[in-house]
């Protein structure tokens, strides 16, 4: 076989600079009871959304991110007001530690005028410009994109903002996502790309549905580097969040953080999770959950039961505080239906 000419052989690629492997967090005692009380806050939120479901006071779709909750608490504690965050369906979680108000959220799970979105965004899109919270999004893979549009406004108004966009494993294979990759290397974007990882897209496990399935891997052929944490632990995914926006605020461009988490409910409260065991979701709550590994902290701190069982009982206080609020939240006005539907400039 005739050899290419010189001119056609492409040169080397000169070595691409990388972001520091992250280290875990050094947390003093106080930011990790706070990070402790944060995640438990979603655990009895997202346990009492499902019993409101179960009431039937909760319609449509609703997601819940029990076992994700290092994830968020993790990466939103790092965010300065300047930032911005997005995420898809399960999205409970994200818009507490935004600052939103959990009776504001659980009215929008219920449907009622007090809710953030009054009652029209329910579960799965809820939105609050106000606290930097832009969704909430129901179809698959589209807030990578509306992310990357939320970053590029960062650059453009020059706000020193960063985008932290959340997708899932199964959102990792839709299209768009690398339409906005390479958008965002090439503009040079200030956004994070956060993959959560709970191992099952629906119902279709990484392994079967990915053909790469390292997803820090898949900003490569953009040039956009990846870190894969242990979504399991909070401090780590600190770690990994000061280590990213480090190379975001630098202006070095998109940087791709997989969060290699678990949830322990089906996909959505309609899945009754058959495509795993028991023994495998148990195994996962007695060797990995992210809130004894916190407790656990805590207590090798010397912090004593008598704090821990408070914290729980004012998180417990909190969570049923807000649910009674919404079950005695009026329903919205069937005007309400034509209001925040077309914003007009002149």
């Amino acid at each position: 076989m005739a050899k290419a000419p010189a001119s056609l052989t492409a040169p080397p690629l000169p070595n691409r600079e990388r972001p520091a492997e992250p280290t875990s967090y050094e947390a003093s005692t106080e930011e990790l009871l706070q990070f402790y009380k944060d995640m438990l806050l979603i655990r009895r939120f997202e346990e009492k959304a499902g019993q409101l479901y179960g009431l039937g006071l909760i319609g449509g779709f609703c997601h819940l991110y029990i076992g994700q909750e290092a994830v968020a608490v993790g990466l939103q504690s790092a965010l300065s007001g300047k930032d911005s965050v997005i995420t898809g369906y399960r999205d409970h979680g994200h818009m507490l530690l935004c600052g939103i108000p959990p009776k504001d959220v659980m009215a929008e799970l219920t449907g009622r005028q007090a809710g953030i979105s009054k009652g029209k965004g329910g579960s799965m899109h809820m939105f609050s410009v106000e606290h930097k919270f832009y969704g909430g999004h129901g179809i698959v893979g589209a807030q990578v994109s509306l992310g990357t549009g939320l970053a590029f406004s960062h650059k453009y108004t020059n706000d020193g903002g960063v985008c932290l966009a959340y997708f899932g494993d199964g959102a990792s294979n839709q299209g768009q996502v690398y339409e906005s990759f390479n958008m965002a290397e090439l503009w040079k974007l200030p956004i994070v790309y956060v993959i959560e990882n709970n191992q099952y897209a629906m119902g279709t496990s990484v392994n079967r549905s990915s053909a790469e399935d390292q997803l820090y891997r898949r900003g490569e052929s953009f040039r956009i580097p990846g870190i894969q944490v242990d979504g399991m632990d909070v401090l780590a995914c600190r770690g990994a969040a000061e280590e990213a926006l480090a190379w975001v605020r630098a202006g070095k461009g998109p940087i791709i953080l997989e969060m290699k988490t678990y949830r322990y409910r089906g996909h959505s409260m309609s899945d009754p999770a058959k495509y795993r065991s028991r023994e495998e979701v148990q195994a996962v709550r007695d060797k990995s959950d992210p809130i004894e590994h916190a407790k656990k902290l805590l207590e090798e701190r010397g912090v004593g039961e008598d704090v821990l069982k408070t914290i729980e009982q004012d998180m417990r206080k909190t969570v049923n505080a807000a649910a009674d609020f919404a079950e005695s939240a009026p329903e919205p006005d069937p005007a309400e239906l034509y209001t925040d539907v077309l914003v007009e400039r002149y």
